[in-house]
Formats: C-alpha cells, structure tokens, sequence
C-alpha cells in the first residue's frame, strides 16, 4: 500500500495538518499546537486515523517548521521540506483562489503525494548549533538597534536614559561574545570550516559568511545555483501582461528568510568591491534599474558565488571564467 500523505500547513503558534491517503479523493484536517505536546498529539491523530507511517511536507518558511520536522523526521516518517515557491506554483496549476489554513493543508498533502518531493534529513548537531547561534545574534542585534533608537529619539526622563544606556552596554557585550562563542564553535567542527572559502569571496568577512553558512544547510541539497536562489526567495519575479502593464521586477522573496538578510550587507559591500559583482551591479544601475533592484541582484550574484566555491571545494578566483574560455 501507498504511503500516505501528510501536508502540514506551519504559522508560529499553530499546524494545521491535512492527511491524505492513497485511496481516499479528499484530506483529512486537524489542528494542533506548534509544541513538544502539539506533536505529540499530532503523532497520536495519526495513530487514531490507523497511519502509522507518512510522507509529510512543509514549507520551508523559516525556524516555525524546524522542531515538527525534526519530530517527525526521528519518528521515523519521510519528511520533505519544500520551497515555498513550489508550492504556490503547484496552487497556481490547481487553479486554487482561495487561501485559508485548511485548504493549504489539505492542497500542500496532495502535492506531496503527487509531485513526490525529495525527502529531508536535518542538520547534524554542529549545525543546528550554528543556526540556533547565528538567530539568536540576530535577534541581540534587533534588540541593540530598537534600544538605540529609542535613545536617539529624544528621552526625557534621565533616569530612563540611564536605564536605556545600560541596556545597550549590556547587549553589546552579549553580542561581542555571542560572536566569539560562534567564532570558536566552527573552529571545533571542522564540517563548518567552509568558512573560509566563503571570506575568500570579497565582500564576504568571518561573521557574515558564520551567518551564511548557518543559513544555507547543505550546499549539496542544491542540484545547481539556481535551486539555492529560489531557496533564498532571490529569484526575479515580473509584473507583465500583454502590451500595457509592465511592472517593475522584485524579488519573490518566496524562501528563507533569514538567508535573504545574512546576504544583505554583504552584498552591499560586495557591490563596491567585488570584481565580479562591481561591474555588474554599476551595468544594472546604468540600465536604469532601481537601487533596491540593483542590490537585490548583487545578492543574488553573491549567493551563486557562494554556491560555487563551496560545491567545488575551491576559493573564489575572479579569473575563474576567463581560463575556461581561454583553455584548449
């Protein structure tokens, strides 16, 4: 007998399940909370529906998904984690119009029983640490910059200027040591020493290619650079329609994320330095494009390069192109 399907529909406090079984035309819904406990009654619904084994897929839409997956993943289910992208395709080609957590559900189940996606395995330890490490860095960061705009803005009471002015010394110092702490934690793994063929790439330093590196799981899930930009929702989306409506093109920004941001200030830096990606973004600004259009190519740039050396096991060479055409 077929496996069933199981598509899960993720936001931050919910799963919205929809179970599909070979020989049944609809899914089966049921909600449960985005907890330890909510899978685990997750677990025992299946058990109840007399499903002991699932292909289930999710969204990849950030750290929402990650702990069902890995419940799942270690019960011993097949577990797929999908662009997001792929998705909204596959609704597109349905013909589906309407958009509620039950219908994602139950329309994520059937394209997982028919598209038959690749199955996922999750990151070893050392990376999931990294991950965890390189959010949480973030998220210091957030704070420090909402705390010193508040200051900025003009406080009246002095006694909340002190207050605030704690605050940030203390997250500064959270933040330089979380940075350390990152600094030494791939320096013991050597399966996350890839960073320095990233820092080899101008524009990329230590912390921004730690931070890629959490991001980007595993280069080689990736069949070719292309798959990793749509991953990161950098791939162009067009606004067109016959001869009169002629959008500006944008990102899709249909993926993770959290790449997208670790890719941003280094292309920034990337698009003053990098003798790849230099001359193309001045070529982009040339043709008119718009400065976030320039910058969200110069990303996207950025990740293919990323791509490269880290699949080929070689640090950038700028000339890299050039030898090939010149080579007999």
């Amino acid at each position: 007998m077929d496996e069933a399907s199981l598509g899960i529909d993720v936001s931050k406090g919910t799963l919205e399940a929809g179970l599909r079984r070979p020989d049944e035309q609809g899914a089966q819904i049921a909600r449960f909370d985005n907890t330890r406990a909510g899978f685990k009654r997750l677990s025992s619904w299946l058990k109840q529906q007399g499903v002991d084994r699932v292909h289930a897929c999710l969204e990849a839409s950030g750290l929402y998904g990650d702990e069902v997956a890995l419940y799942l993943y270690e019960a011993g289910h097949t577990v797929s984690v999908v662009n997001p992208a792929g998705i909204k395709a596959y609704a597109a080609s349905q013909l589906q119009r309407n958009k509620t957590d039950r219908l994602d559900a139950a329309l994520i189940a059937d394209f997982c029983r028919t598209q038959s996606p690749p199955a996922w395995t999750p990151p070893d330890p050392a990376g999931q640490e990294l991950r965890a490490l390189a959010r949480h860095l973030t998220d210091l960061k957030d704070m420090r910059q909402q705390a010193g705009n508040r200051l900025k803005a003009g406080v009246a009471s002095p006694t909340v200027r002190q207050v605030l002015a704690a605050h940030i010394a203390f997250l500064d110092q959270q933040i330089a040591d979380l940075e350390q702490h990152i600094q030494d934690h791939i320096r013991q793994h050597p399966d996350l020493q890839q960073q320095d063929l990233l820092t080899s790439i101008p524009g990329l330093g230590q912390l921004s290619a730690a931070l890629i590196l959490a991001e980007i799981r595993d280069i080689r899930a990736f069949e070719h650079a292309g798959q990793g930009v749509a991953f990161a929702g950098l791939n162009p989306r067009q606004r067109r329609s016959g001869t009169s409506v002629r959008g500006q093109t944008s990102l899709s920004k249909t993926g993770s994320a959290a790449l997208r941001r670790a890719l941003y200030f280094p292309a920034l830096s990337a698009k003053r330095c990098n003798p790849v990606i230099a001359p193309w973004c001045a070529h982009l600004a040339a043709r008119g494009k718009t400065k976030m259009q320039v910058i969200g190519a110069a990303m996207r740039k950025l990740l293919i390069l990323i791509y490269g050396v880290l699949k080929s096991g070689q640090p950038f060479d700028p000339y890299y192109r050039a030898r090939l055409l010149a080579a007999p």
